[in-house]
């Protein structure tokens, strides 16, 4: 697994770096010995809280479509990471109990994934520009891939969005086929949006 280790105003010592290799490397070892890569930050803590002068942010790419967040805070860098890791080894924990039956018996039965695009509109900032870019005065359209859309159940996508920490998850729905979104709302419960 390759690991990067980056401060924010935050000096990392070769201790502080042999201390995050280690811990990744027995946490991934344990629960999931597919990881790809890590990025670890540390900065120090902006909010001043309870918890301590540092804070650290993991960001785990744990397999393909995979990705896990873990975030700590500390009196130092070392007590920030562990707890970060900590919070990380609980996620791995929970996918690993909760999809580990489902994914030998899903394993043979997968279906060829499809493509996941972002579009952004952007509107032209010189309007001298806009007609020899667009022909016309309608802003400009980008494709990004996001990468593949997958097929889950509603429980899989919320785990993933779990895991993930992010606020969204597009897939397609294993049992209706249909496209449908999981997501983070504002009270911190997560939505459910099926069109069909």
């Amino acid at each position: 697994m390759h690991i990067t280790v980056a401060g924010k105003q935050v000096a990392t010592s070769d201790a502080l770096r042999t201390h995050v290799e280690d811990g990744l490397g027995a946490i991934t070892a344990k629960y999931f010995d597919h990881a790809l890569e890590a990025r670890v930050t540390f900065r120090k803590d902006a909010k001043g809280s309870a918890g301590g002068h540092f804070a650290c942010d993991i960001n785990l790419h744990a397999g393909r479509g995979l990705m896990m967040r873990g975030e700590g805070q500390g009196v130092d860098a070392h007590k920030a990471f562990d707890q970060a890791a900590e919070h990380v080894a609980k996620r791995l924990r929970r996918y690993r109990r909760r999809v580990n039956e489902h994914a030998r018996g899903a394993a043979s039965q997968r279906e060829p994934q499809e493509t996941l695009r972002e579009y952004v509109v952007q509107a032209a900032e010189d309007a001298e520009e806009a007609p020899e870019i667009q022909g016309a005065e309608h802003p400009a359209v980008v494709a990004e891939p996001l990468g593949e859309l997958h097929q889950l159940t509603v429980g899989e996508a919320t785990m993933r969005l779990e895991l993930a920490g992010h606020p969204v998850i597009v897939f397609r729905n294993r049992a209706s086929g249909g496209i449908n979104v999981v997501y983070r709302r504002q009270d911190g419960h997560v939505g459910w949006i099926d069109p069909g």
